[in-house]
């Protein structure tokens, strides 16, 4: 690698500004063999907790590049460039432009899977077993009993019930020990979050939804859209998979 042999850990502007499109940075690291760059900070996000990574663009005084990836690793996050555009100098300064429509959908597709969490918990009070989604398509396993296409339909309900609420979304940073005497605020059946991590941030979707998530979110349940239940799914005995897709409100 080029410039610092650690990079520092960079600032997760994504963490506190889910609507931050552009930003401005200076390069902190560069690893010129993988054509990746380690800001001070940014915007993107590095995937996570189900969620892909942002796309979009890093440019400087001399050239601009796509970021075609983006992975956190220990503290620092990483953007990979695209093949032969070139990288920047450490110290150079960069310029950030997020693939916003990608990022926004996202947003909306990540909320939508926790009102569907919010809601199989109040009405059924089961754990998540697993999840994933991709820009307006998403899924997540449950440990219930049995699944149908009926059940489907309720929860296709409620959930777009729980959108038209237009319920506010906050993001706060909770203390890890508080945070372990609350089993509501770690859904996953397995809790994979690293003790290490102290503060943990939550995603509170009031009234119906709080749990520790390091993704992006939108700031109201209204701008979610309309969510249809696409498919129900049993997995297992007491897997069963619901699958959801997120379109533009009627």
């Amino acid at each position: 690698m080029l410039g610092m042999s650690i990079a520092e850990p960079t600032e997760e502007l994504y963490a506190t500004d889910a609507y931050l499109r552009t930003f401005e940075a200076d390069v902190t690291d560069v690893d010129e063999a993988g054509g990746r760059v380690a800001l001070r900070r940014t915007a993107f996000y590095p995937g996570g907790g189900g969620q892909p990574h942002d796309i979009g663009e890093l440019g400087w005084d001399t050239g601009r590049a796509a970021v075609t990836k983006v992975r956190k690793e220990g503290g620092v996050v990483w953007h990979w460039l695209e093949p032969n555009a070139g990288v920047p100098d450490p110290g150079v300064g960069v310029a950030g432009d997020l693939d916003w429509e990608r990022r926004h959908l996202l947003m909306r597709t990540h909320t939508a899977l926790h009102v569907l969490c919010g809601v199989i918990w109040a009405d059924f009070a089961v754990a998540v077993t697993g999840g994933n989604m991709e820009p307006g398509h998403g899924r997540l396993d449950f440990e219930l009993d049995a699944m149908s296409a009926e059940l489907g339909q309720q929860v296709e309900r409620r959930i777009n019930e729980e959108i038209a609420r237009a319920r506010e979304i906050l993001v706060d940073f909770v203390d890890r020990a508080e945070a372990d005497r609350d089993p509501a605020l770690i859904r996953i059946k397995a809790n994979l979050i690293p003790k290490a991590i102290d503060p943990l941030r939550v995603i509170d979707i009031v009234g119906l939804d709080k749990q520790a998530d390091g993704g992006t979110h939108v700031a109201s349940t209204a701008e979610v859209g309309h969510v249809t239940v696409t498919k129900t799914e049993s997995k297992g005995r007491a897997n069963k998979r619901i699958r959801i897709a997120v379109s533009d409100a009627a």
